[in-house]
């Protein structure tokens, strides 16, 4: 029977029957009535998973505290936010087979860096992919199954790392980013519905929680993989090595081994004490990173899933005490739906201001810790240690959250386009004065001004990333601005292909052009070495420096321990272009923002 019939037996059941209807008529009525409810006990959920997970499990007690539901809500997202600390663990990839250095068969920076740009990316697709099933399912089954996928996908990383395997890495990191796409957008959406009053703050809050990740992954993985490594054997810093392929290799019980060699400045950007300069034996050590891995997915699983079992939405029409929304709020046809918003022009407006701001704040969190190191730590090797590059990170993540919580609340005060217009023009100077203050510092590392300019730098990258952090903070009310609080959550899946474009675009650009000016770096400088110094430090001669290039062998800094008096070395100016780049990038964005205006009411949902 459906619950038309039943409404209708109701107003039946209301009005008195008149004494002289029929007594089939009365019975009729009264087996109408059991019907009705035999069949509303079997639309009641049914079995554990019906009962934790259904749709009617999602709608909150009327006296449920709002501020309560912001907990699970903050704490899976700071388990999604992971992909922002990946740098903590990125340069540790590159050495997996040395541990001390680069072996020949260790993964390059740009293929350490990319599993954090396919997460991200992965997870913008999966958001707007899967945007409406989360509204279909609930805000709790979607958030228990992104989840499950999100550690589990860390699981099969970690057995890419285990094995070397760079496609079960990727594997795994895709995996993570479907599941953070499912888990993403639903408590967003549940909180902006809690705190229509406050939009801004809602969404800021929790999208904090993503851009805190770094703060909790960060730790942990120094933590975790300072238990798990193992310290590779040391040979001494004079050993016979015979140079086949652009390999070094020492004979050891009548078997070739590869070995590497560390300089003390290699040394000087390592996590481990007690390590001397010289040869260490490839594939004799562990950084630890699979174990660690594997670790940390099951914390986020646990996280993830118990949250989702915390939250809830408010009931239907659930307005917060003292609160009267305005009455283009309250009118029926105030929400453009999800399937008409790529048509209006303020989408791709929008989103391509919002792709050009974060692609350098990207570029800049996926090279956080090893960046800092390339840059600084030759010259300032007593200052930039590799406990500072880790802080440096953590310094980045917190801006990431501040610029979340900080500007979220400034645009419920200045609004949402007004915090744009400041994200695109002050982003200009920042990018703009990068390559100046590392010129400066470099110019005289020894100098008393060289700490300030180093202050300087870190202080203007924290800044960029919170424009970044503040990108993503503020959008969710920003599209409730444009297209009413309706459809937000799915609407944000859309946008959150931004983040794919920027988390794809940034590192990329950044890796590639720093990749270009270390090749044509190495070139400059091969041409300004004594022949016959190469070929005492390399054993072969310096027509084979490609292939030594190629096996990792031949590296600036092992170049610039040859190099004549006087020479310059080029590392810490290999990310100028990039800075320059970037500037211009974020130029282009606000002129973009300026052609965001309000959407035509054409678009818009009629009643």
């Amino acid at each position: 029977m459906t619950m038309l019939h039943c409404r209708k037996l109701a107003k039946i059941g209301s009005a008195s029957f008149p004494m002289k209807q029929s007594i089939s008529g009365s019975k009729y009525a009264v087996s109408m009535v059991r019907a009705c409810s035999s069949n509303a006990d079997a639309n009641k959920p049914s079995g554990f998973l019906e009962k934790t997970f259904g749709l009617e499990s999602n709608t909150a007690d009327p006296k449920t505290n709002r501020w309560s539901m912001f907990l699970p809500a903050f704490a899976t997202h700071v388990c999604l936010g992971a992909p922002y600390g990946w740098s903590a663990i990125s340069a540790a990839l590159t050495r997996e087979n040395g541990l001390v250095v680069s072996a020949a068969s260790d993964w390059s920076l740009d293929l350490a860096t990319y599993p954090m740009s396919l997460m991200i990316a992965a997870g913008g697709l999966s958001a707007a992919l899967f945007g409406k099933w989360t509204i279909k399912v609930g805000v709790r089954k979607a958030m228990a199954t992104g989840g499950i996928l999100y550690g589990t996908g860390f699981g099969l990383s970690a057995i890419g790392v285990m094995n070397h395997n760079l496609p079960i890495l990727y594997a795994g990191n895709l995996l993570c980013g479907i599941g953070y796409g499912c888990a993403y957008t639903p408590p967003i959406q549940a909180l902006i519905d809690w705190f229509p009053d406050k939009k801004g703050l809602a969404s800021g809050l929790v999208i904090a929680g993503f851009g805190s990740g770094a703060l909790f992954f960060t730790p942990m993985m120094n933590m975790m993989t300072s238990k798990f490594s193992q310290m590779p054997t040391y040979l001494g810093n004079s050993v016979d090595v015979i140079v086949e392929g652009g390999k070094q290799f020492v004979s050891m019980g009548g078997q070739m081994k590869e070995v590497v060699y560390a300089t003390a400045g290699d040394l000087a950007k390592l996590p481990y004490d007690g390590l001397a300069e010289g040869f260490y034996l490839v594939d004799s050590g562990n950084t630890g990173v699979a174990l660690s891995l594997a670790a940390i997915g099951a914390v986020y699983t646990s996280m993830v899933f118990g949250s989702s079992l915390l939250i809830r939405r408010p009931p239907q029409g659930y307005l917060p005490e003292g609160y009267t929304p305005p009455k283009t709020e309250a009118a029926g046809s105030s929400n453009v739906h999800v399937d008409t918003v790529l048509k209006t022009p303020q989408f791709w407006f929008l989103f391509t201001t919002s792709t050009l701001l974060a692609t350098g704040g990207m570029g800049l969190m996926s090279v956080a810790k090893p960046m800092i190191q390339n840059v600084f730590t030759d010259a300032m090797p007593a200052l930039v240690t590799s406990s500072f590059a880790s802080a440096y990170l953590m310094a980045m993540a917190a801006g990431n959250l501040a610029g979340r919580l900080g500007w979220a609340a400034v645009s419920d005060k200045i609004g949402r386009r007004n915090t744009f217009h400041i994200f695109t023009l002050g982003s200009i100077p920042i990018f703009g004065a990068l390559p100046y203050l590392i010129t400066q510092c470099m110019t005289d590392p020894s100098g008393p001004l060289a700490p300030y300019y180093l202050a300087a730098f870190c202080g203007s990258t924290v800044a960029a990333i919170t424009v970044m952090g503040g990108v993503f903070a503020v959008l969710p009310a920003y599209e409730a601005d444009l297209y009413g609080p309706k459809y937000v959550g799915a609407i944000h899946g859309r946008f959150l292909l931004a983040a794919t474009v920027s988390t794809i675009v940034g590192p990329g650009l950044l890796l590639n052009l720093r990749k270009l000016a270390e090749a044509d770096a190495l070139k400059d400088l091969l041409a300004k070495v004594d022949p016959v110094a190469f070929t005492e430090k390399f054993g072969v001669d310096i027509s084979q420096a490609q292939s030594l290039i190629e096996a990792k062998t031949l590296t600036i800094s092992k170049l610039m321990t040859i190099m004549p008096p006087g020479t310059i070395d080029p590392s810490p100016f290999l990310y100028n272009n990039t800075m320059y780049t970037m500037a211009g990038l974020v130029a282009t964005a606000s002129a973009l923002h300026f052609m965001v205006r309000p959407v035509s009411k054409k678009y818009f949902e009629k009643v």
